[in-house]
């Protein structure tokens, strides 16, 4: 009787043992959802960097179209009485819009410059009642936005710039080619081939006509007016929303793209 109570008494689990298979059971459950909300991070985060690189992409081949149409028609196209059907020039700025001797890259023109350009151009040629539109695309600063503005060309005494400025509407978010110094630092730890020499980084380069070997416009000398721009190098930087899931690091993607306007010098 008594070893068969004592046989009985081997069955079963103690207290200490029923809370120690808890407590490995509930460190086992969060190791794993751990693991996995840090997985769900780094694929937002991953997301997010791929969502940019599409959004950078598409606005680089739009800007590049554009300036590879930039000048069509040209002024020799004129239909009397309807200057808005033809281009003045294949780049529009302000001031000096109508006297292009008058207006130097990096001197008097506000723009084309490095971080904004208005291309004059008729993008629907083949529609017969379509008219030039002046396309301008600006950084914002203070949003760090590149914005588009497409108007319609108007004549006399409109200002390309400030009238395409007018339809503005955000084309790529979290652009840093403008970043200041202490961002570039932090961009250069993680990224040390961007932004060279810790400099912001010109979203247009241009390349002027200069009637032998083409050259950078600063260095054309005389040829170096809006109307002798022959290739537009586009760079776009564009942060990812958010800093990796993981590391903390700021995530960035780098595009360049190159536009030759196709249109002879006017």
């Amino acid at each position: 009787m008594s070893r068969a109570r004592a046989h009985g008494s081997q069955f079963g689990f103690t207290l200490i043992e029923l809370l120690t298979a808890l407590g490995i059971f509930l460190l086992v459950c969060g190791a794993a959802f751990t693991l996995l909300a840090t997985s769900q991070q780094r694929s937002q985060t991953e997301s997010q960097v791929l969502n940019s690189f599409q959004e950078a992409r598409l606005a680089l081949d739009q800007m590049v179209r554009d300036v590879n149409d930039a000048g069509y028609p040209p002024p020799n196209f004129l239909i009397p009485g309807s200057p808005q059907n033809t281009t003045s020039t294949p780049f529009a700025w302000s001031p000096g819009y109508t006297v292009p001797t008058t207006c130097t890259i990096g001197g008097s023109c506000i723009t084309p410059g490095d971080f904004d350009i208005v291309i004059e151009t008729n993008p629907n040629p083949q529609d017969p009642t379509s008219q030039v539109d002046w396309i301008r695309y600006k950084l914002d600063f203070a949003t760090s936005t590149l914005m588009r503005g497409v108007a319609l060309k108007q004549t006399p005494g409109h200002d390309p710039a400030v009238d395409a400025a007018t339809f503005f509407a955000p084309l790529v978010q979290n652009v840093v080619n403008n970043a200041s110094a202490a961002q570039i630092a932090q961009y250069q730890a993680v990224y040390p081939n961007m932004f060279p020499g810790g400099y912001p980084v010109p979203i247009f380069s241009y390349t002027c006509d200069t009637g032998a070997v083409p050259q950078p416009c600063p260095l054309a000398g005389t040829a170096n007016s809006p109307a002798n721009i022959r290739d537009v190098v586009i760079t776009l930087i564009v942060s990812a929303p958010t800093p990796d899931a993981t590391t903390g690091e700021v995530r960035l993607v780098q595009l360049v793209g190159r536009g030759r306007r196709i249109n002879p010098i006017q």
